[in-house]
């Protein structure tokens, strides 16, 4: 092969490498086009590598990266909990604490209608059992046993009981109720009852989908009549409560049901809630996204094809209704490892992974969606385990993270030892003062204010207050709170340098070949930071020396880097080039040949010879 395009394949290889994050880098092909594709085995990598250069032929999705979004720098391990079902309150206090020692933060778990409200209106009594208990009694438990370890709870509110149905559960057990006020009165119950102490709620469950909204048609419109009225009554009872909408789960049906299978695509369902006015009803816009038939590093980009990188064309669909300034939450992620047995429902209707990829793909999917979504704040596994194990001959049972006896599976293990090492970090993206990577001593104090971003930062409250953090990417801009002052950055653990502060941002790290409109074109503290391509993980500290210091949000840029394929493109165009140029000149190096001259030679026979 011409030494000339080998030269180019190299430098090709060379900007993909570079354009690798720091931390960890595929080693080889296959593992490239795994990170590529999401696909193990060698086929399907090559399929899925040619079918994701399919990717630059449409209009890429307009994720808004850039924009600031609330609720973004929480803590992102939640995990989805059947705590209801366990009738033993040791084994809701075991779970719990398994949950908490895996690293988890959140507890997604039901609050069902059906369970508190039981028998009539107004009616928080069980009387389904003697002796006879108040209702809230489980579910103050569940409550106080978060608080005791440190979780926060997302209650998810569904499930009506029959009483508010006409009918029963004719229409099905999660049909809506037919007065949607009896609905608000519920919500505003649950959310008085726990004001100060659950800040997040849910409304509804995967409304998209056959038999969510019971046995009729999906219904956006219906949907977000509930969502609405959900939304008001809670802000009533808690003006400062955090709504999610229902997960939307995903599907690419576009028969709305009812029928085993069949649904809404949460595309158009979404986009009908926003025609129907349901933005103005939740902060948190929340969906499914599952690990079906490939892996977590699935990045291709096809409407039809449910992989992991689905919530992309869920923010292009929020940030083309205005939505971009709020986040995406994931109710329910994983893979499902179903076993090779006989007499299992379902089987094979989620895909199939071993016990050993399950872990892997846990730990990769909570990693890519805090790399490359910096608009997506919670990220909750389904599930930990279930009470017993009556369902095991169902597949969807093989999503567990434990047996019902707490017998932890590998994917349990994977999960605690990576949250135990790893160490919270901001990516690219805007991230606010509160960002959960972000360790503040107790020298600084949360100041809100209209002005700010999002309408908050954190102000020093002494000289000598300090800010610890580390970042990835190839440059680091401070957005401070108002006033003026004087900061010291050490980079790396590097001498620390002097900023001023007046209220504008101001680059702490970062030549000026990636400065920002309006930014300082002097890189003040680049200590270890090393320049080129290729970003780095470098560790920030930042001390108050005077003034008034203020920390409003930091944003990390990576530095700007080809798409594989604009790089493949590229170099398959010059080798083009240089192979038809090489062509041409051995043309016209060789030398012409004569025109040949045919000449017949006549042999005559003898007796016509002279």
């Amino acid at each position: 092969m011409n030494r000339r395009i080998l030269a180019l394949i190299g430098l090709a290889l060379l900007a993909l490498v570079s354009c690798q994050p720091s931390s960890a880098g595929p080693s080889g092909l296959r593992e490239w086009m795994f990170a590529r594709t999401g696909e193990a085995d060698l086929l399907p990598q090559v399929r899925g590598t040619a079918l994701l250069a399919a990717n630059a032929l449409y209009p890429q999705p307009r994720l808004a990266s850039d924009v600031p979004v609330a609720h973004t720098g929480v803590n992102p391990f939640g995990i989805n909990v059947f705590l209801e079902q366990e009738v033993e309150e040791w084994k809701r206090e075991k779970s719990v604490q398994m949950v908490a020692a895996a690293g988890f933060h959140w507890l997604r778990q039901e609050f069902p209608w059906e369970d508190i409200e039981i028998h009539g209106k107004g009616d928080f009594q069980d009387r389904r059992h003697e002796p006879y208990r108040s209702a809230w009694d489980k579910y103050d438990h569940i409550v106080a046993l978060a608080e005791q370890v440190g979780l926060e709870i997302v209650p998810r509110l569904s499930n009506p009981p029959a009483w508010t149905r006409a009918g029963g559960d004719a229409r099905g057990t999660f049909a809506p109720p037919d007065n949607l006020a009896d609905w608000g009165d519920y919500v505003y119950a649950v959310v008085s009852r726990y004001r100060g102490r659950i800040h997040y709620y849910q409304l509804w469950n995967e409304p998209n989908i056959y038999p969510e909204w019971g046995e009729q048609p999906a219904d956006p419109q219906g949907y977000t009549r509930l969502l609405c009225e959900g939304y008001r009554r809670a802000r009533e009872a808690d003006p400062g409560v955090v709504i999610l909408s229902g997960a939307l789960a995903p599907t690419v049906s576009l028969h709305p049901g009812p029928g085993p299978a069949l649904g809404l695509s949460d595309f158009v369902f979404l986009q009908r809630m926003y025609d129907a006015g349901a933005a103005a009803c939740f902060d948190v816009l929340s969906i499914n996204d599952y690990m079906l038939w490939s892996g977590p590093t699935d990045h291709r980009m096809q409407p039809l094809n449910v992989n992991f990188a689905r919530p992309v064309y869920i923010r292009d669909i929020m940030v083309a209704n205005g939505d971009a300034a709020k986040p995406v939450w994931i109710s329910e992620m994983n893979s499902n490892a179903v076993p090779n047995e006989p007499g299992i429902t379902g089987w094979g209707a989620y895909g199939q992974v071993t016990p050993e990829q399950q872990a892997r793909y846990a730990v990769l999917a909570y990693q890519r969606a805090m790399e490359e979504w910096p608009w997506v704040g919670v990220v909750n596994f389904w599930f930990f385990k279930r009470a017993s194990d009556a369902e095991r001959t169902q597949a969807m049972y093989y999503f567990r993270m434990a047996e019902p006896d707490f017998t932890p599976l590998p994917v349990y293990q994977a999960m605690q030892e990576y949250t135990a090492a790893l160490t919270p970090t901001m990516y690219k993206g805007t991230h606010q003062e509160d960002h959960w990577a972000l360790q503040y001593d107790e020298a600084w104090e949360t100041v809100r204010d209209e002005a700010a971003t999002l309408g908050a930062y954190r102000r020093a409250t002494a000289p000598g207050a300090t800010l610890h953090f580390w970042f990835e990417g190839a440059s680091l801009v401070l957005v401070p709170g108002p006033g003026s002052g004087v900061v010291e950055v050490s980079v790396d653990g590097g001498s620390p340098c002097r900023v001023s502060l007046d209220g504008r941002p101001v680059r702490l790290v970062g030549g000026p070949a990636l400065s920002l409109g309006g930014l300082s074109q002097t890189p003040h503290c680049v200590g270890g930071l090393s320049k080129g391509w290729r970003q780095t993980r470098p560790e920030v500290t930042l001390t108050a020396v005077s003034g008034e210091v203020g920390v409003d949000a930091l944003i990390v840029r990576r530095p700007w880097c080809p798409s594989p394929w604009l790089v493949l493109g590229v170099v398959g165009l010059l080798a083009l080039v240089v192979t038809t140029s090489v062509v041409r000149r051995r043309k016209r190096l060789r030398p012409p040949l004569a025109n040949p001259v045919v000449t017949t030679s006549v042999v005559r026979p003898h007796w016509a010879r002279r």
